[in-house]
């Protein structure tokens, strides 16, 4: 069977469109059966905001192209591999939105018996969420009656929220301006706010992408409680309220960010493949399924991308059939 190497391309700011990419060097053949745009990071890409001096972190594993356009890029991808020792294997790879690509096995994970393809997608984000757990300091059912406030409904915040309480066991509140996300957070098991309340949290995640949810959340804290910045601000400049009671009250704020492994997690002997193991396999619950809330096909994509990364877009996750 002749590979479809047609990927989506970035071309310019607000426009993008289907065209071949590099079937990839040696390797196995995989055919894509779901990919998700990652709003948050694409809408950036897409725009054309990619800050200059972060083009090299900002690469994509298998990205072609160079910032800002045009390039083609993306990190969550199902496919289902036709050669090699996986043969048959449905699996998880940092692969952008393309129809066929090769792909050594080591970058290639399978995914675990119980997880839907479709829901897999899922994995980059679910791996952020975990990566801030270590980064918070909260490990799997040690934290019992801890307050956490996540901000941000988006799917990395729900994700954030979702593990923070049934894997670590805090008390989780998420918020979000968009009061139509509380049935998302019913179906976690999490409470729901549209307003943080301030000075009640021992934790707090900002999965925000704005200013006013990191001084919102500084708010919220207790003495000496920490807040996770999540947020990826690209070239916006961001104000940082260190006035007030942040030094009296001993506030911390760290940095999360998926590239690498938390430090507390490191030190465990956890790298990037455990990690991802451990993401994929916490995805094996279906409750998971209420943060999909779009599906389209892969020939639509260009003309969509419009209204599917726009700020106000509604939903969480959309799904790439192919």
């Amino acid at each position: 069977m002749e590979l479809d190497t047609r990927a989506l391309w970035y071309e310019a700011p607000g426009r993008a469109t289907l065209r071949p990419g590099r079937g990839g060097d040696g390797g196995v053949v995989v055919d894509t059966l779901w990919s998700a745009l990652s709003r948050g990071t694409e809408r950036l890409v897409f725009e054309g905001r990619v800050p200059r001096q972060e083009f090299g972190r900002m690469r994509a594993p298998a990205q072609e192209g160079d910032f800002p356009f045009p390039v083609k890029y993306g990190y969550c991808n199902v496919g289902r591999v036709r050669d090699g020792a996986l043969a048959g294997r449905e699996v998880f790879s940092l692969s952008p939105h393309q129809r066929g690509f090769r792909a050594a096995e080591a970058a290639l994970s399978p995914l675990p018996e119980g997880l839907p393809a479709r829901r897999a997608v899922l994995a980059a984000n679910a791996e952020t969420a975990l990566n801030a757990l270590w980064d918070a300091g909260l490990c799997f059912g040690e934290h019992e009656g801890l307050s956490v406030t996540v901000i941000g409904a988006g799917v990395v915040g729900c994700l954030t929220a979702a593990l923070a309480s049934s894997v670590a066991r805090c008390s989780v509140t998420v918020t979000d301006r968009i009061d139509k996300r509380i049935s998302v957070a019913n179906e976690l098991g999490v409470k729901f706010a549209t307003e943080t309340a301030p000075g009640r949290s021992d934790i707090v995640f900002n999965c925000s992408a704005s200013a006013a949810g990191l001084a919102a959340g500084l708010e919220a804290l207790r003495p000496e409680g920490t807040l996770v910045e999540m947020s990826w601000h690209g070239a916006e400049p961001v104000a940082v309220p260190l006035g007030g009671a942040f030094h009296s009250q001993r506030l911390r704020i760290v940095s999360s960010q998926v590239g690498m492994v938390a430090p507390r997690a490191r030190a465990r002997g956890i790298d990037h493949a455990a990690r991802l193991a451990m993401a994929l396999a916490l995805l094996r619950d279906p409750v998971y399924d209420c943060l999909i809330t779009g599906e389209i096909g892969f020939e639509e994509l260009p003309q969509a991308l419009p209204a599917l990364l726009a700020p106000d877009a509604p939903g969480l996750v959309t799904v790439i059939r192919y």
